[in-house]
Formats: structure tokens, C-alpha cells, sequence
């Protein structure tokens, strides 16, 4: 019962399904018919609204080409305003207001620049041709104006603003001093430590103020390709400023013959300036021209060096003209050290010049730095070589008729001990020449002058008549010798052996003095045997006295106005001399004089005490002659006997 009514609740259900499908593809048939009534409407609404877009779409570009024109116009109107004004500057010229030219300039290649790219506008060849003519104006105008700025405000640096410059240490302590420079002043090796770090103060050659606008009108010229004219304006006008400001100073150009003509006094002073002249010149006038030249000239690199080259290159011919005069000048042993202080200088500022000349442009002056400093230290060795054999050629006849330390000894130890006041830089000129021991060149160098100086003096030693002359010479020069020695530096270079071998050589000539002076006064005071005379009679006795009363005398007469210079020397050798006397004469007068004391003036032939002796011994080698050591006995004498006031009045 059931199945039969749900199948026909189903039949029910599925024919209402068939119905609604029905009535909806009639709908969908009646729509598509509709639509497509629509469609056919649109294509005709289209094809008529067509004319009309294309006018529109004609209209909308007529308005932008408007546009496009109305601003272009508007572009040229301005730029013929901007030349109008531009014009209106360049023919002022640039006096006024240089900034405003330099803008005015700018604005006229904008224009030739601008109607170069819009060839099309009618007008633009007469622009660009006028504009040219224009800018060439203006840049024959920016001509005169660099050079006059740049000749106003270039003027040569007073001196004293020059020394102002230098380091305290290197400043001229009083006007009297600004044209004399070092003259040949030597530094110690903490000073040159100093003088190497010491502060420079560049001098301004042109105003600050004033060197960004020589910097614009450099760059304008150098654009518009007046490099030629650039360069020829700031070399003139720099390089005679600069040389004004060395003529200033007191440079002067001198050749070989001038440096030869002159006094040696009068050399020395100029080599003196010189080294001053080279130290301002290079380390403030040539630095500050190189740092004012790369200022104006920036960004002209093709310029910039040989410019610089240009304006130096005659100073430093000058100044370098000078040194090579006196390295090829006559050499002379005084001139050593003027040698030393030129190679000194030369060396101090070789890293300056390869700084300041270290371009391409300033490689031949740089070589010619190079090249003097070479030539100074060869020319300083070969006077060492020259020195030595003039030390040992030394034939002057001017006897020292004392003994005493004859003046080539002096001025050869101090020509030893002012070298080695130079020793660091006499090791650096070895060292640049080539020598792979410059310490020990320089010992060489001092003992062959050592030697030299003591060949000499034995030669000097043999002018001599008396042989006890000779050995007081030679032992009071060759102690002068190891004396000085001892006490400098060049000790340490020669050697203790050295020293002890030429104070055995002065101990030497002190035994042969004594040997040669008193052996044979010494002879009339022995007594061979014992006993009061020892088999001498009386006779024999007085001759002795005799005998030794004259030759005391004249030994002292003569040695007394000998002279032993120094103090310690002096006393030994008195020392030494009454050690072998005074012993000697004690024991004679206590052997000998009882025989003659009885008899008739026993004063005739005792002239002497041991304390007589004693006391004339102690008169020995004071340089005096007999007569003013006998008023000086005589005055002490009357001192002693309160008679002082009886003396005659010094004169």
C-alpha cells in the first residue's frame, strides 16, 4: 500500500520539473531575442557617435601642441631676457661686480647652448653668433682683469715677514743680523733634531679673499682655450715677484770668477747668507708659490705643474748657480767646513724639494738639488785629501823659539775637533759617496791627519840647536795633541790604544829632554867611593862647583824662558828634574863642602842651597827671561824684608 502512493508522488514531482524547464528556455529564447535587438542598436549608435570622438580627440591635441608652443615661446622669451641682461654685464665689463660677469658668461654659453640644440627656431644662428661675439668680449675683458688682480695683489715679501715665518731658533736676534744669515754657525745634533720637526708658518703671497676669484677667471680663460695666454700672464707676473722677493732678501746671482775674487772674510759671510737664503727659500717662498699656484690653477692640469716650473725655474737657478761656484771654486782646507754646512743644508732640504718639485715639469731642477749636493760632498772629500798632504807639506819657518806648541798643532787639532763637531754629516757625505763604512773612513781620515801633523813636527823639531829643544818640542806638542784628543770626541774613534801609545811617545821625549839637559851637570855631582871627597882634593873640589855653578846657570838662563804650556805637564817635568838633582846636589855639598867652607870665599863656589836650586827649578819653562825672574827674586826678596815700600813704581 505504500509503494504504489510513493511512486505517484514521485510521477507528481517529476512532471512538475518538466513544466518549469519548459517555461524557462521559452524565457531564455525571449531574452536572447531581446539582447540581440540591443547589440544591433549599439553598433548604430557607435558608428554614428564615431565623427564626433574624432573631432574631440583633434580638438584635445590642437590644445596641448597649444600648450607646447605657448611654453617653448615662453622658454625663447626668457633666454633673449637672460642675453639681454648678460649683455648688459659683459659691457659693463667686470670691474664692478666680478661675480656678476663670471654669472653673466655662464648664462651666455647656456644660450649658445640652447639655441644650438633648437636649430629649428628662425632665429637661432643669429643668436648663437651673437652670443659668441659676446663671449669672446668678455673673455679678452677676463684677460685684464686676472692679469691686473693678479699683478695687484702680487708683491714681493718684505724680509721681515719672511723671518717672521721662521722657527724662533732660526729668527735674526737684531736688525744687525737679518743680511747675515748662520754664517757658518754649527748646530748641535739636538738642535738639527729640532730644526727637522720645527714649525714652518707659510707667508701669504696673495689674499685669501682674493684667490677663489683668480681661480674663476683661470678656469673661465682655460675653458675658452686661452691656456697660452693663462699661462704666459701668471708666469710673468709670479716668477718677477718671486724674484723680488729674493733680491729682497739679498740674493744675488754669482758666478765661479766673483766667488774666486773675493776675500776669504767676505766668502764666508755670503755662504753663511746663502745657507739662510736656501732654508727661507725653499721651506716658505717656493712652498707658498707651489700651494698658490695649485689654488689659483686647480683643475687646469695641464697647466698647473709647468706653471709652477716656469715661475721657480730662474730663482732656483740662482740660488743653486751659487753652491756650484763655491764647489768648483779653488779648494782650500779653510773652506771645509762652509763645505760641510752647504752639504748639511742641501741634504736637510732634500725631501722639501722632492715634495715641492716632485712633479714631471720640475724633474731638472730637482736634479740639479741632487747633482749640487753630490758635488758638495766630493768636493768636501777631496779637501780631507788636500788637508792632509798640506799639513804634511807645511813649510812655514816661523820657529817657536820657546818650544812650545807650535800654531800648526793648535789649528790642526781644532780643524780635527771642528770636524768632529761635523761627524754626523761627514758620515751621512761618506755614506752618499759610496762608503760602506763611513765611521771608519772617518777614523782613517782623522789618523792620517794625526800622522801628517806629527811628521811635520819632527821636521820642524830638527830647526833646533839645541837637541833638548827639539824633545821639549816634541813632547809639548804631541801631549798638546793626545791631551785634545782625550778630551773630544775623536777619542773614541782613534782608540784608547792610540792614546796610551802617544802618551808613551810624550814620556819618551820627556826622559830624552832630562837625558840630554842634565847628564852631564849630574856628572860634576858624583863621587865615586865613600868617604867626605872620595879621593877629590880640594882643587878638584872648587872645579866641580865651578863647573856646575856655570852650567846650572846657563841652563836655567836658557830654560827658563822655555816654555812648557800646560800646568800638569810643567810640574812633572820640574818634578821629575829635581828628583834626579836635588838628591844628587845634597849629597855633594854634604861630601864636598866641608873641604872649601874653611877656606877664603867659600860663597864663590857654594852660590847655591839644595832650597835655591829648589826654588829656580820651579822657575823652569815659565817662558820668562832670566832678567824678569831676577826682579821677580829680588822683589820677593824685599818683600820678605819689609822693604816693599822701597820698590820702583810699575810703569
Amino acid at each position: 500500500m505504500g509503494v504504489p502512493q510513493t511512486m505517484v508522488a514521485l510521477a507528481y514531482r517529476a512532471e512538475f520539473m518538466k513544466e518549469a524547464l519548459e517555461k524557462s528556455q521559452t524565457i531564455t529564447d525571449n531574452m536572447v531575442s531581446i539582447l540581440g535587438s540591443f547589440d544591433h542598436r549599439l553598433s548604430a549608435l557607435e558608428t554614428a557617435m564615431r565623427p564626433t570622438q574624432i573631432r574631440t580627440h583633434s580638438i584635445r591635441r590642437a590644445h596641448e601642441n597649444i600648450d607646447k608652443t605657448l611654453k617653448s615661446a615662453e622658454g625663447i622669451l626668457t633666454q633673449f631676457d637672460q642675453t639681454r641682461k648678460a649683455e648688459a654685464k659683459i659691457l659693463r665689463g667686470p670691474h664692478e661686480d666680478l661675480e656678476s660677469y663670471l654669472e653673466a658668461i655662464e648664462q651666455l654659453k647656456a644660450t649658445v647652448k640652447f639655441f644650438s640644440s633648437n636649430k629649428n627656431f628662425k632665429s637661432s644662428d643669429g643668436v648663437v653668433h651673437h652670443a659668441n661675439q659676446l663671449l669672446a668680449k668678455a673673455i679678452v675683458k677676463l684677460e685684464e682683469e686676472f692679469n691686473t688682480l693678479l699683478a695687484n695683489y702680487s708683491k714681493p715679501v718684505e724680509p721681515d715677514r719672511l723671518f717672521e715665518c721662521l722657527p724662533n731658533s732660526l729668527r735674526p736676534s737684531s736688525a744687525s743680523d737679518k743680511h747675515q744669515g748662520e754664517g757658518g754657525n754649527k748646530h748641535s745634533p739636538e738642535q738639527q733634531k729640532s730644526l727637522a720637526t720645527a714649525i714652518y708658518t707659510l707667508p701669504t703671497l696673495i689674499p685669501p679673499r682674493v684667490v677663489p676669484l683668480l681661480h674663476d677667471l683661470a678656469l673661465q680663460m682655460a675653458q675658452a682655450g686661452h691656456q697660452q695666454q693663462l699661462f704666459r700672464i701668471f708666469r710673468d707676473t709670479r716668477a718677477t715677484v718671486l724674484e723680488q722677493s729674493l733680491k729682497k732678501l739679498g740674493v744675488e746671482r754669482l758666478t765661479k770668477d766673483d766667488v774666486q775674487r773675493m776675500q776669504w772674510e767676505v766668502l764666508e759671510a755670503k755662504i753663511g747668507n746663502w745657507i739662510h737664503y736656501m732654508r727661507i727659500a725653499v721651506k716658505l717662498l717656493f712652498s707658498a708659490e707651489k700651494k698658490i699656484c695649485d689654488q689659483i690653477l686647480e683643475g687646469i692640469e695641464s697647466l698647473r705643474d709647468p706653471c709652477f716650473a716656469e715661475v721657480t725655474v730662474n730663482s732656483v737657478s740662482v740660488l743653486l748657480s751659487f753652491g756650484e761656484a763655491i764647489a768648483k771654486s779653488k779648494r782650500s782646507p779653510e773652506k771645509l767646513f762652509v763645505l760641510l754646512d752647504m752639504y748639511e743644508i742641501m741634504r736637510e732640504l732634500r725631501s722639501e724639494f722632492e715634495l715641492v718639485f716632485g712633479s714631471k715639469a720640475c724633474m731638472e731642477m730637482r736634479e740639479s738639488a741632487f747633482n749640487l749636493t753630490i758635488r758638495l760632498a766630493q768636493t768636501a772629500q777631496e779637501t780631507f785629501v788636500d788637508f792632509e798632504e798640506a799639513v804634511e807639506r807645511d813649510a812655514t819657518k816661523t820657529a817657536v823659539l820657546d818650544g812650545t806648541v807650535h800654531p800648526l798643532t793648535s789649528y790642526v787639532i781644532n780643524y780635527v775637533k771642528f770636524l768632529f763637531d761635523y761627524q754626523s754629516t761627514v758620515k751621512q757625505l761618506f755614506q752618499e759617496l759610496e762608503s760602506t763604512d763611513p765611521e771608519g773612513q772617518l777614523a782613517a781620515v782623522t789618523t792620517r791627519i794625526m800622522q801628517a801633523l806629527q811628521t811635520n813636527l819632527d821636521g820642524k823639531s830638527k830647526q833646533y840647536r839645541d837637541p833638548a829643544l827639539t824633545q821639549l818640542f816634541l813632547m809639548n806638542n804631541i801631549h798638546y795633541i793626545v791631551r785634545s784628543v782625550r778630551r773630544s770626541e775623536a777619542k773614541d774613534l782613534l782608540g784608547d790604544d792610540w792614546v796610551q801609545i802617544h802618551r808613551r811617545i810624550v814620556q819618551q821625549h820627556a826622559n830624552q829632554y832630562k837625558r840630554i839637559s842634565w847628564a852631564k851637570i849630574l856628572q860634576c855631582l858624583t863621587v865615586q867611593g865613600e868617604g867626605q871627597s872620595s879621593g877629590l882634593s880640594r882643587t878638584m873640589v872648587k872645579e866641580r862647583f865651578k863647573t856646575f855653578n856655570v852650567q846650572f846657570e846657563e841652563l836655567y838662563t836658557r830654560q827658563a824662558q822655555w816654555t812648557v804650556p800646560d800646568s800638569e805637564l810643567r810640574e812633572s817635568l820640574r818634578l821629575a828634574v829635581a828628583e834626579v838633582l836635588l838628591p844628587a846636589y845634597r849629597s855633594f855639598i854634604k861630601r864636598c863642602a866641608p873641604m872649601i867652607e874653611t877656606g877664603k870665599n867659600p860663597n864663590k863656589y857654594i852660590r847655591y842651597t839644595p832650597e835655591d836650586l829648589e826654588r829656580m827649578l820651579n822657575e823652569f819653562f815659565d817662558g820668562k827671561t832670566y832678567n824678569e825672574h831676577k826682579r821677580k827674586r829680588r822683589a820677593a826678596s824685599l818683600w820678605k824684608c819689609g822693604c816693599a815700600g822701597s820698590l820702583p813704581a810699575k810703569s
